[in-house]
């Protein structure tokens, strides 16, 4: 018993630390997952896809709740409790994004996928690979603030860019799409793709938090 309630004090860091490396592994491989859907043709493909990117997102979410019941049973935690909360839901909100883009593009189905749908999602895995490094990293983040750092600046960077590309493009497709549907089509995935890259850069934004607090 005395063990017992002595372990509820014990910081139990890997716990933490192996649950997050699981979150950002997944997000990667969902990242990749979206890339190779958009080298297929049919909607066919592009469903079977979908359904691989939505069993990744499921076990996220288990995860994610593994981290909130281990909050809720650890008195001690190697960050503070609430920014690891954040950094699981926002590492969740990155695997539901890619989720989203898979979604519409395999129901909408467009006609034509335009050139900036696959820069984004090559913009969207870079960033899942980056985000991935970053939280390895985190259980010797003293060992290795400069290159968390640099990782943290890569992903402002790479958000700026998936900006720049969503609005070129934006302004593209209502400039030359004589088709309204497929105008439409391509907005909403191309939307969703840009709000991925936000969720990406958000991650970063935490990261950077805990630098400033504990490294």
């Amino acid at each position: 018993m005395q063990n017992s309630i002595l372990s509820r004090f014990t910081p139990k860091e890997p716990k933490f630390f192996n649950f997050l490396k699981q979150v950002s592994s997944i997000s990667k491989e969902a990242s990749s997952l979206l890339g190779e859907a958009l080298k297929t043709k049919t909607q066919e493909e592009h469903l079977d896809y979908f359904h691989k990117i939505k069993e990744k997102e499921h076990k996220a979410d288990i995860l994610a709740n593994k981290i909130f019941e281990a909050l809720e049973a650890s008195f001690i935690t190697p960050f503070d409790r609430e920014d690891i909360s954040e950094l699981s839901n926002r590492l969740d909100d990155v695997i539901d994004y890619i989720n989203g883009s898979s979604k519409r593009i395999a129901i909408y189905n467009p006609h034509v996928i335009h050139p900036a749908i696959i820069k984004l999602s090559d913009l969207v895995i870079a960033g899942a690979k980056a985000v991935d490094d970053g939280i390895n990293m985190l259980s010797s983040l003293r060992n290795n603030k400069k290159d968390v750092k640099e990782i943290v600046n890569s992903l402002h960077k790479l958000e700026n860019e998936a900006d720049e590309v969503y609005e070129m493009a934006i302004r593209e497709i209502f400039e030359k799409e004589t088709n309204a549907i497929e105008l439409m089509k391509t907005k909403e995935v191309l939307s969703e793709l840009e709000r991925t890259t936000d969720a990406i850069e958000h991650v970063g934004k935490i990261l950077k938090t805990i630098i400033v607090k504990y490294a």
